[in-house]
């Protein structure tokens, strides 16, 4: 009777450890379909991609599983120099691509990456509130520039 409860518990953790695989393997991939959106959006300043600039990388995107098939994204990304003037402008590009395109439902959380810019607190806090994401859409001079940052180049 013991060896038969010690195999029925191997079985349980064995399942267990499956379904941590599998979920690892299903964060994973959101993870790269989530990059795969947000690496061609091009550069406010430069003729450059984010990726192209490190600005984002596959590390900087993670997805954590909130059930009822909902997901957490999160992204750090990295400006190209401290005092970047249009961090804010960039992490703005990644809230609009990112809403106009994942086909599954989510939240997301936007920051830069820890010790990359001189006022990542302010820039962080002004890229995750939905009230300044809106009011800055609504302006047509800056919708203009994030239209041509998160356009694809053959749309």
């Amino acid at each position: 009777m013991e060896i038969l409860s010690s195999v029925v518990n191997k079985v349980f953790q064995l399942s267990r450890l499956s379904k941590n695989v599998q979920r690892t393997r299903r964060m994973e991939e959101k993870a790269l379909e989530v990059y795969d959106v947000i690496r061609t959006i091009r550069d406010p300043e430069k003729p450059n991609t984010l990726e192209e600039l490190d600005v984002v990388t596959e590390k900087c995107v993670e997805v954590q599983d909130l059930g009822d098939d909902e997901y957490l994204i999160i992204i750090r990304f990295s400006p190209t120099v401290p005092h970047c003037s249009l961090a804010t402008l960039i992490g703005l590009c990644l809230q609009v691509k990112l809403q106009r395109c994942l086909p599954f439902k989510h939240k997301l959380e936007i920051y830069i990456t820890e010790g990359t810019h001189s006022t990542e607190e302010d820039v962080n806090k002004q890229i995750n509130d939905k009230e300044r994401v809106a009011a800055a859409m609504e302006n047509p001079n800056l919708r203009e520039i994030v239209e041509q940052c998160v356009t694809e180049p053959d749309d």
